[in-house]
Order: structure tokens, then C-alpha cells, then sequence
């Protein structure tokens, strides 16, 4: 099928959100990307379980997490359900209004009159149907090649130290937020209705919480949010994921992840 469209009634109908992971390291230790020498990029999927071209999409950015084929990119995957979809036979347990408002955001910042599912965004700068492989790759090749903040994000037991320095110049004209997002993976439902009904459904870097931490001034910020997870999520399948992005231009200049088992 096509990508599901739905029209934006009025301007603010999508307001106000922000921001949201993949690879495990032990306590106290800098996020993989920093070691390994790739450069971190955000990859978010806006998606439903009630969407029946989802799937795919749904399936690829479980790859690029899995198995890092990009040279030179870490993908940081954000798996945001939105909840438009779940007067349509099936409501997804994924979903929030949240993500919805977020894609909202980016259809005006893309000056587009509609927000659709699946939905790839690649650093909050290139938008495109999340199956589409070929884009999705040259989209992240891309990213991965553009100016970063440094991010540092480390792990103490139950608490996070969080650290944001060195802006690209470009970033400085536009402020920023730092967002905290923590992501399950190793998820599935049984579809019992909608587009899907009857399918067993897998999911990667699923969004459970996007959490505003502050905006950078002077260009650098620091904090230690504790971690703070809901009953029923499996903490060795979590990761803390933050970064950093513009307000106005939704660009998102840097990133870290680290896991939370």
C-alpha cells in the first residue's frame, strides 16, 4: 500500500512536543558511537501498528540498528507511534499524542500540508517514506558527513551525566534543546484488528518516554537525570538515548546512546 496521508486541519493542530535507541554499555562508560569512531545520526520512524505499510519500514530501521551497514554512521534509532491511527480498528500500545504533535512540528518545518505513516526523518533534515531503502541510505550517508556537537553521555548506576560542547557554528543562530528519550527493543504485538489484524508485529527502539532535559546556553550544557522506567519495560532491552536540536530549523547536531541493562 501507499503511505497513509492525513491532512492537517490548522497550523497548531500538531503543537508542541520535542523528542528520542539501540547498543548496551556497562555503567560509566561513553556511548558506543564515541568509540568506535562513526558518527552518530538519528533515524526516527513515525509508525502505527494500525498502518499496513508500516511493517516494512518498521523492518528496516530494525536492520540499520541491528547490523550498522552505513559506513561511517551510527544509526540511533527513535521508533515514534503515533496515535492517529487508533480509532481504526486497532489502538497501538505504542502509541502517544506526543509523537504525533513531534511529526506535526516537522510537517511545518518541512512546509508540507500533511503528515503520513511510515515516515522516515533522518537528523530532522531529510523526511521520506520509511521503507524506502535507497533514500533512507543516502539520506544517513549524508547526515553522517555534516558538523557535530559533542555529546557525552554516561551512566552511574541509576543516574546519567550528560555533557554538550562544541556547536557547530551553524547551530549557534538557532537555539537549542538537549532531549532525553529511552527506547525498547525486543517488542511485538498480536494485531487483533485494523490493517493489520491477524499479524504478529516486532518492533525496534521503541519510544517509551521523550523527556526535554533543557536548552544549551553559551554553547554547552550539563545535567544528570536520573533514570526513571515504568513497570513492565525490560531493562535489558532499554537504552538512554540524547540529543541535541535546533527549535527552528529541527536540525539535530549531535547525539549519544548508551544502554540501560
Amino acid at each position: 500500500m501507499k503511505p497513509t496521508l492525513i491532512i492537517l486541519l490548522a497550523a497548531g493542530a500538531l503543537a508542541g512536543a520535542t523528542l528520542t535507541a539501540r547498543t548496551m554499555t556497562h555503567p560509566a562508560q561513553a556511548a558506543p558511537a564515541l568509540l568506535s569512531g562513526r558518527t552518530p545520526v538519528i533515524v526516527e520512524l513515525f509508525t502505527s501498528e494500525g498502518c499496513s505499510s508500516c511493517p516494512p519500514a518498521d523492518a528496516l530501521l530494525s536492520r540499520f540498528t541491528k547490523a550498522q551497514p552505513i559506513a561511517g554512521a551510527d544509526v540511533i534509532a527513535l521508533g515514534e507511534h503515533v496515535d492517529y491511527w487508533d480509532h481504526g480498528g486497532w489502538a497501538d500500545r505504542f502509541s502517544s499524542p506526543r509523537f504525533s504533535a513531534r511529526q506535526g512540528d516537522y510537517s511545518r518545518a518541512f512546509r508540507k500540508d500533511t503528515v503520513y505513516t511510515p515516515q522516515m526523518i533522518v537528523d530532522g533534515q531529510a523526511q521520506f517514506v520509511g521503507s524506502d531503502e535507497d533514500e533512507a541510505r543516502a539520506a544517513i550517508v549524508r547526515a553522517a558527513r555534516q558538523p557535530k556537537a559533542h555529546v557525552s553521555l554516561t551512566r552511574a548506576g541509576d543516574t546519567l551525566s550528560v555533557q554538550v560542547d562544541h556547536l557547530p557554528s551553524s547551530a549557534k543562530n538557532d537555539p537549542a534543546e538537549v532531549v532525553l528519550a529511552i527506547t525498547e527493543s525486543g517488542l511485538s504485538s498480536s494485531v487483533g484488528g485494523g490493517e493489520n489484524a491477524g499479524r504478529r508485529l516486532g518492533h525496534s527502539a521503541v519510544v517509551r518516554r521523550l523527556t526535554p532535559l533543557g536548552a544549551v546556553s553559551g554553547g554547552a550544557f550539563t545535567a544528570s537525570p536520573p533514570v526513571q522506567l515504568a513497570s513492565g519495560w525490560r531493562r535489558e532491552n532499554l537504552s538512554a538515548v540524547v540529543f541535541v536540536q535546533e527549535r527552528v530549523s529541527r536540525r539535530i547536531v549531535g547525539a549519544a546512546e548508551v544502554g540501560l541493562n
